[in-house]
Parts: C-alpha cells; structure tokens; sequence
C-alpha cells in the first residue's frame, strides 16, 4: 500500500505539468519560432543534440523529424567531438538542447558548427547563455518547477521540451505538405502503418 504522501505527490504531477504547458504558450515568439521552422524546413540535414534528459527529449525529435522525411539524427555529445559532427556540412542545421544554455558538453560542438557554417537552434530557459547568443533562432523554454520534493528531477522541464519539439514538427508538417500516404511509405510497421496501409 503507498503512502498517503506518495500518492498526494502522484496525483500533483498532473496540475504542475498542466499549469506549465498552459504558461508556455505566453512564450511563444512568433517570429522566433517561424525563424527556426524555415531553418529546419530548408536544410540538407538536421542535427541534434544535448544532454541528459533533454539528450533523451533531442532523440525522440530527431526521430519525429525523420518520420517526416527530414534527413535528421541525434549527435551524442561524446561522439560530436570525436567525429561525428562530420555528419554535419554548411547549410545543415544543429538543434541544442539546453535548459541553462551553457551545458559544457555542448560548447565545443557549437564551436564546431560556427566554424562549419551550420545553423544553430538553440532552445533554452537562459536566452542570455552563450548557445542562445549563438543561434540563429532561440526558443524559450519555460519552467515553473519539477515534480519531485526537491525540484531536481528532469520532469516538467522534459516536457516542457518535448511540447516545444511537438510544436516545431507539427508546424512542419503543415509547412512541407506532408501527406499520411508519404508516412504509409516509410511507416508500414505497427497499428499505424496497417491503418495507412489498408487500403494499399
């Protein structure tokens, strides 16, 4: 049986998570996030990449992005300085993740693009930090606190990171005309790819 304490704090996940999403959207900058839309729609190849959770968050948008036809993957900040970041040419676009903007994992590989002529996105709460002054095209991320006692873990932050990604790729989706016949093409597998496919 839990704990009283334990299931109070399970069931506030729900209200601190809600009222997160529902404060981001005061954060929105149009202009800001149409600059970081067309990046992504025009380029060659897309990177991601950051640490931790958000490293996490960075490879479910890497695959988000490929489930619509942009050539995208997530660059490990360890194997970006050891070679990785070859996958990278001028004109690419790289996407940092970063809640405090200065992640030390991911100032050499920002060095790295700015000396390739790759396109920075960063998104982060520091929009003072040395990755957002950087960037080509920075995205606020909002925080009101996690959802643990102690405000550590990376819970809300995860999703507040994982909404801006949903926005990101949504608004693509729109931008390039995506169609659910191309998806059916490259996603025949699961409940998904046999409902597009049915009719195939």
């Amino acid at each position: 049986m839990l704990k009283k304490e334990s299931l109070d704090a399970a069931r506030a996940v729900y209200s601190i998570e809600k009222e997160c999403i529902a404060e981001m959207e005061a954060y929105f900058d149009e202009a800001s996030f149409t600059r970081a839309a067309e990046l992504l729609k025009d380029a060659p190849r897309i990177g991601t990449t950051g640490c931790g959770h958000s490293g996490i968050l960075c490879q479910h948008f890497a695959h988000l992005l490929c489930c619509i036809g942009r050539p995208a993957r997530f660059i490990s900040p360890a194997e970006a300085v050891h070679g990785a970041t070859g996958f990278l040419q001028k004109g690419d676009v790289m996407v940092f993740a970063s809640r405090g903007g200065k992640t030390k994992e991911l100032l050499p590989i920002l060095e790295i693009c700015l000396k390739k002529g790759v396109k920075v996105i960063t998104i982060t709460e520091n929009t003072d930090s040395v990755l957002a002054k950087s960037a080509d095209a920075v995205l606020k991320q909002h925080v009101n606190r996690e959802t643990d006692r102690f405000n550590t873990q990376g819970t809300t932050s995860s999703t507040a990171l994982c909404v801006i990604f949903h926005t990101l790729s949504t608004a693509l989706m729109e931008e390039i005309g995506f169609t659910d016949e191309e998806f059916a093409v490259i996603h025949p597998g699961g409940a998904v790819g046999e409902r597009l496919n049915a009719n195939g």
